[in-house]
């Protein structure tokens, strides 16, 4: 059993919002910087960028263990993490959201660039349509289409007034399959647990949410773990209690 730090919510420069600047590479080394433990790169509907944070990870002998995620949106608008104990299934779970998304050319001057990278910050290549668009999957579907590929969904950032579970339903529904939650601020917490009583059986995170290198994580959130790899890390989120 170990008490890890981590980070499980980040993007790279292949989210429209994202810094060009933050490469898997970048992201990759900064996280050794900072000495985390586990760190999730999860950007909007895509994991195309996951290859190349692993690889850096691995070639440069970083000491973390690097999730597979992705950030969708589901058609309700709401934001929902989902992470993998394979990079394999995720880049399953990637051409699939691909194939959900509307059909909507990205406009680089309105919403950003969406850079596919090595893990040498060579750019090779470019997703053509707007990752910033819904995916069409209602969020009653998504933890069984995750599942299946030995994932989790963790419903994101829930305090926000936008983009989140409780502002585009209402509630917090207790059949949707998740056991963790992440809530950006601590001094929400018990707010929100008191309000909506399903909560107080998640476990509940806290991440970064970061588009840019200076906003990555410093170790500071611990997760206890049974086994340090990336299987052990989706284990331990899926048991409630903070």
């Amino acid at each position: 059993m170990a008490e890890l730090t981590y980070d499980l919510h980040i993007h790279s420069c292949l989210s429209p919002c994202g810094s060009d600047e933050s490469t898997p590479a970048n992201l990759a080394g900064l996280a050794g910087i900072l000495e985390l433990d586990i760190v999730a790169l999860t950007d909007h509907n895509s994991c195309k960028n996951c290859p190349a944070f692993f690889k850096a990870a691995a070639d440069n002998g970083f000491s973390f263990i690097p999730i597979a995620g992705m950030e969708i949106m589901t058609e309700e608008e709401i934001h929902v993490l989902c992470l993998f104990a394979e990079l394999e299934a995720a880049m399953d779970f990637d051409e699939y959201v691909y194939s959900l998304l509307f059909p909507m050319k990205n406009d680089v001057k309105v919403f950003g660039n969406q850079f596919i990278m090595d893990e040498t910050d060579k750019i090779i290549g470019e997703v053509e349509n707007c990752l910033i668009n819904s995916a069409f999957i209602g969020f009653h579907s998504l933890a069984g289409e995750v599942k299946s590929r030995g994932g989790i969904i963790i419903p994101a950032h829930i305090e926000r007034a936008a983009f989140s579970l409780i502002s585009s339903l209402g509630f917090v529904p207790d059949d949707c399959g998740f056991d963790c939650v992440e809530i950006r601020s601590k001094d929400a917490v018990e707010n929100l647990k008191s309000k909506h009583e399903y909560l107080q059986k998640c476990k509940i995170i806290h991440n970064s949410d970061a588009h840019d290198l200076e906003s990555l994580s410093i170790a500071g959130n611990k997760l206890v773990v049974n086994e340090r790899s990336a299987r052990g890390v989706l284990e331990a989120l899926k048991h409630g209690g903070i």
